[in-house]
């Protein structure tokens, strides 16, 4: 199964080269999802007046999935096709997604993209070098105007799930007082430990809320990946609703492969997206699939599924 990471890492090496295949045969495909929409010659995805209503929803778009365009390719497409957002970028790449009138809903985590998800906050000694990225961080989305920052709990490696709480919300004691400052809020991901991230720590929904309660503050919060806790637990849409508080940003995926979210996966979006609208919730929610097929088409017919 694919992971972050791992496409990260592809996309470095890939670059832009075929950008334009983002938006190829989107004139079809999309004039049954998202309205009359059309490719251009430049790789971008119109919308005629007859396309759907927007989203209730706030709706992002995370960058590694579409790692073969570049932040400012993805940007003109993802506004476009009506999306606020693209997200888990970096500081350096803010200005391709502002210029186009979205924003960045949920930042990247400082630090080496090779080790900062099973390298996190339940280790104490990692407090000493993440305090300090965590604090720059909070300034620079700050200073940008976004609304969150994203982290990671680490890998267990024999560690046990009271003393992981612990640590971190030792950790995370230190950079909630800047962040309340800022209106930064610290979304912890909740990731699965059984296909795509073995180890790691914060992998369901009852160990998130209990290191939200602990930390003690409306500005740390937890990042509900509905893909990853499919495959932890199941029961999304009661999760959801027994735990909202506790959530301050929502992820997307098909189960299984983290795929396209249609009728070739066992998630009904729809439904999801209305309990969490129904929960009062109004942060965003971002497109984090793999698109298997034309990559804007797919993503337009996401975008559609989910704006309830």
């Amino acid at each position: 199964m694919p992971t972050r990471r791992e496409f990260v890492q592809r996309g470095a090496a890939v670059g832009g080269a075929i950008a334009t295949l983002g938006a190829v045969g989107a004139s079809s495909a999309c004039a049954s999802t998202a309205g009359a929409a059309r490719a251009t010659s430049d790789g971008h995805v119109t919308r005629s007046a007859t396309s759907a209503s927007a989203s209730a929803i706030k709706q992002s778009v995370c960058k590694w999935c579409f790692n073969e365009m570049t932040v400012d390719q993805l940007a003109a497409n993802a506004k476009r096709i009506g999306l606020k957002s693209v997200e888990l970028v970096d500081p350096t790449d803010y200005a391709d997604v502002t210029k186009h009138g979205l924003i960045v809903a949920m930042t990247n985590a400082p630090g080496d993209p090779r080790t900062r998800i099973p390298k996190g906050w339940n280790r104490v000694e990692n407090h000493g070098w993440l305090v300090p990225l965590y604090q720059d961080y909070i300034a620079k989305v700050s200073a940008a105007g976004f609304p969150n920052l994203i982290c990671f709990s680490g890998n267990r490696d024999g560690l046990g799930d009271d003393e992981g709480i612990e640590n971190c919300a030792k950790g995370l004691r230190e950079i909630v007082p800047a962040a309340e400052k800022a209106g930064i809020t610290i979304c912890m991901e909740l990731l699965n430990s059984k296909v795509n991230h073995p180890d790691y720590q914060c992998d369901h929904t009852a160990w998130g809320v209990k290191l939200v309660e602990k930390v003690g503050s409306e500005r740390f919060k937890l990042l509900y990946d509905i893909y990853h806790m499919q495959i932890m637990e199941g029961d999304v849409i009661r999760t959801i609703k027994d735990n909202h508080r506790a959530i301050g940003h929502y992820h997307t995926g098909g189960n299984p492969g983290r795929h396209e979210i249609d009728e070739s996966q066992e998630l009904y979006y729809p439904a999801i997206m209305r309990a969490i609208q129904e929960t009062g919730f109004t942060g965003y929610v971002a497109q984090e699939f793999v698109p298997a097929k034309d990559p804007m088409t797919s993503l337009a017919d996401a975008y559609r599924r989910c704006a309830v």
